[in-house]
């Protein structure tokens, strides 16, 4: 079977594809089957924008597709940057969009937080899996590591280590995503 993700980013691709890649399913860039969509996210939840994407790559494509939103909710924040989080800010990179969420939280007692994922996968006879999963933490103080994308550098999955200090075969195993595409692979073995 093969997916085409609704997503320009390699890096999300490579995670789907380690995680997929046992149930025998192929995933692939929305351009490696020559579609370069941008769909308006305007879904007030993740399963929603994810699901705006999906279907989208599936009507263009012909070919099942698969989306995932994702984004860090913070606590004190009242659950901010969210469904937002890839504009947080209005700021145009990871290191501006964090570096803002470290400053709003100045001053927060409480640092507790969860990166939260909605995967959704929308297939050309109607079907639809839905699937979701959390890595909870806290935000640091000051960014540390080198790996991962987007708030990995802040985000803490114990006292000592944020996301970004994984190695992707790590990440791979512990995060938001990974979870979400256990249960997706879960349902998509059960096909």
């Amino acid at each position: 079977m093969k997916f085409v993700l609704a997503s320009h980013n390699r890096k999300k691709l490579a995670e789907m594809q380690e995680i997929l890649r046992e149930l025998g399913v192929e995933v692939v860039l929305q351009s490696d089957v020559g579609l370069d969509l941008e769909p308006e996210e305007n879904g007030t939840t993740f399963a929603e924008n994810a699901a705006i994407k999906a279907m989208a790559v599936m009507q263009a494509s012909g070919l099942p597709a698969i989306a995932d939103d994702s984004g860090l909710c913070v606590d004190a924040l009242n659950g901010a940057p969210g469904i937002y989080s890839a504009r947080y800010g209005g700021v145009d990179s990871d290191q501006a969009r964090y570096r803002l969420l470290l400053e709003n939280l100045r001053g927060a007692g409480a640092r507790t937080a969860h990166f939260h994922t909605a995967i959704v996968c929308c297939f050309p006879n109607g079907d639809r899996l839905d699937a979701a999963g959390d890595c909870f933490g806290t935000i640091a103080y000051a960014p540390q590591g080198d790996n991962g994308f987007g708030y990995d550098p802040i985000f803490m999955i114990d006292d000592d280590t944020s996301m970004a200090c994984l190695t992707d075969e790590e990440k791979n195993r512990i995060s938001h995503r990974a979870k979400a595409l256990e249960k997706l692979a879960a349902e998509l073995s059960k096909k």
